[in-house]
Formats: C-alpha cells, sequence, structure tokens
C-alpha cells in the first residue's frame, strides 16, 4: 500500500497518477478537501513556459502533456490558455526569448510600441516576450478532479486526519490523530508548508515559510483579453493573471508580488493581508495596469514553501517520498509532479539529481 499525506495539488495528483496505475493507495489530509489553509486553493494560477533556465522550460512541455491527460480522464476543464507576458526593466525579455528559441517553444519578442497597440490596457516602457502557450490553471477544480478520479480508480481518502508523525521500521507507519495509524510499503509526504513540522527521519533543506498576498481589481472593460504576465524591475517582481471566480461576478485580473512575504510557519500564519503589499500592489496597478480599477474587489493569502536556490524537492529515501514542488512556482506543474513522484514511489525512475534532498543546504 502507497499512503499519500496531503491532498493539495501535488499529493491529489499524486494520488490520482498511482490509483489509476492500479496501485493501493489512501490519501490522508487534514482539513476538508479543497481548504484554503494552503497554498493550492482559488480558481487562478499562472501556466507558462518562459523560464530563463532551460530545464524548467523543458519540464513545462511535459507538463502541458499531464494537464490535457488530467482533462481527459476527469472531463474537466482546469487549463485555459491566454498566452503571457514578460515585461519591465530587469526582465530581459532578449535572454529569454534566446531560450525559447532554443527549446522550440513558440514566442514574440515586440517592442513596447508594438505591445501597446495589440494589449492598450496595459503599459510598456520597454520590449516585451508574448508566448502563446501561457494560461490560467483553476486549482480548486483541479484539486477536486484528482481526488475524484483517484477515488474512481480505487483509492482510499481519509479526511480530516492529521498526521503526527512518519515512523520507519522496514516498513513505513504513519502516525495520525484519530488513532489509526496506517502501515505502507511507501509513503509520499506533500505536506506543503506542513512538512517541516512533521520530522521526518531524514534531512530536509532548509525551507523557507511565507505568507504572501494577492489581490483582484476588476477590469475597466469587461471584454479585454488579459494575459498571464510577470513584471520585474529592480524594486519589485508581480505577476498577473485572469481571476477567474476568485476576483467576484465581473471580469477581474490578479495581481501580486512574487519577490515579498511574511515569513511564518503553517501553524502560526494570521491570514491577516499586508497593507504595505495593498499599498505597493494598488502603485503598480495605478502605474503599469491603466486597464484595471485599483481599488481592489477581493484580497486573500497564501503560503510559499520556498528552497534556497528555489528547485523543487522531489527524493525518496527508503520507504518515504518527499514532495515539495515550491518557491512560488510549482502549480502549473502538478499533474507531471504527481507522475514524477509516483514513478518515485514505485520504483520507476530515480531522483532528478536537482531535486535531491541533499543538494542543497
Amino acid at each position: 500500500m502507497i499512503a499519500v499525506v496531503g491532498a493539495g495539488l501535488m499529493g491529489a495528483a499524486t494520488a490520482w497518477q498511482l490509483a489509476r496505475r492500479g496501485h493501493d493507495v489512501t490519501l490522508v489530509e487534514a482539513h476538508d478537501i479543497g481548504h484554503r489553509h494552503g497554498s493550492s486553493h482559488g480558481t487562478s494560477r499562472i501556466f507558462r513556459r518562459a523560464y530563463a533556465d532551460p530545464f524548467y522550460v523543458r519540464l513545462t512541455g511535459r507538463a502541458h502533456e499531464e494537464w490535457r491527460e488530467l482533462e481527459n480522464d476527469s472531463a474537466t476543464p482546469l487549463l485555459r490558455t491566454t498566452g503571457g507576458l514578460d515585461l519591465g526593466a530587469t526582465c530581459d525579455p532578449h535572454a529569454l526569448a534566446a531560450v525559447l528559441a532554443g527549446t522550440g517553444v513558440p514566442h514574440e519578442l515586440l517592442a513596447a510600441e508594438e505591445a501597446s497597440e495589440r494589449w492598450p490596457y496595459i503599459h510598456f516602457d520597454g520590449p516585451a516576450l508574448f508566448h502563446p502557450d501561457a494560461g490560467v490553471v483553476d486549482a480548486d477544480r483541479t484539486v477536486a478532479a484528482c481526488v475524484r478520479r483517484a477515488v474512481r480508480h480505487g483509492a482510499q481518502l481519509r479526511v480530516g486526519v492529521r498526521v503526527e508523525g512518519i515512523d520507519v521500521r522496514g516498513k513505513a507507519v504513519v502516525r495520525c490523530d484519530d488513532g489509526r495509524d496506517l502501515t505502507a510499503d511507501v509513503v509520499v509526504v506533500a505536506a506543503g508548508a506542513w512538512l517541516p513540522d512533521l520530522q521526518l527521519p531524514l534531512p530536509l533543506p532548509s525551507f523557507t515559510i511565507t505568507q504572501q498576498q494577492v489581490f483582484h481589481f476588476r477590469q475597466r472593460r469587461p471584454a479585454d483579453a488579459w494575459p498571464v504576465l510577470v513584471s520585474k524591475d529592480a524594486s519589485m517582481q508581480v505577476f498577473g493573471l485572469p481571476s477567474g471566480g476568485d476576483g467576484g461576478p465581473r471580469p477581474a485580473v490578479k495581481v501580486a508580488e512574487h519577490d515579498r512575504g511574511t515569513r511564518t510557519t503553517a501553524r502560526t500564519r494570521t491570514g491577516v493581508v499586508d497593507p504595505a503589499s495593498r499599498a505597493r500592489i494598488g502603485a503598480f496597478v495605478r502605474d503599469r495596469l491603466p486597464g484595471l480599477d485599483p481599488a481592489p474587489v477581493a484580497e486573500a493569502t497564501c503560503l510559499y514553501t520556498s528552497t534556497p536556490d528555489e528547485d523543487f524537492v522531489l527524493d525518496r529515501h527508503g520507504p518515504l517520498v518527499v514532495v515539495s514542488p515550491c518557491s512560488g512556482h510549482g502549480a502549473k506543474f502538478a499533474p507531471l509532479i504527481g507522475a514524477m513522484a509516483a514513478d518515485l514511489a514505485t520504483g520507476r525512475a530515480a531522483p532528478h539529481p536537482r531535486f535531491r534532498l541533499g543538494r542543497t543546504g
């Protein structure tokens, strides 16, 4: 039996991938499915292929295939293609274009005037990179679809059960707060920000947990087709994307800082939006996104779990598989991470060197 701890995006995707392959799976979740206490809730997450690192660009191609496979299996639309923009004084769209050209990803390098003609509701003060494969993932639907299909494929589901620790005695024993411990051949730990609290019998990286803020701004013209966007300059990194249902009944755009957050833990986060972040993002919207009303119509918090090098953790030690695709850019890979974690759990593949536990402090 394979136990999966955590039914967020990564744990749910892993349970789906394992169950559809015919394995005996039990998925354990401390809260309700689709809860809002971690990193996997909401109707809008970015899918994009524009990385400066060819390694991740290639992974996005594989992830795109797995998204379509999950959509086919679940009969649920999850990834909506909008196209994506990279812009800003420190973005270096020319370098990004060179990487995408080298990996065969369609893209356009646009001067500020060209970009402004196409997206008059965004302010451009320099060149921008556009790639048409970017889009928006619905995290809520994805978690629900993965869990639903995992159960349909035979997985067992234990909800409202908190894992207090995992002991390794040949097999792995998952200690649960309801007294019904699980003995498993393999345990996949996909606990997100709760991972450092589990006191696993193996060395973990020095994860940094931060509470992030996101804000939703109403479109001035509902018919405008907003792409995903990433803006980088010397003072801040900002991302934006269509909000989906989180922005309310009228079309809105989600805008947030990527590079700032309040240090916290999964247990001590406040859930209170930082007013300084609200002020910075409001100013950014006024200056750079004239197609949006600068007064937010909704706001929320979530958690980032980050490694020092911003690479993921996907590794196996004995009967334990640790899954932490994190650092604020993991959601786009969810169904692929599920496949990679399933391969580790069943011995079909070895960990990639970049994702091993011991490669970073």
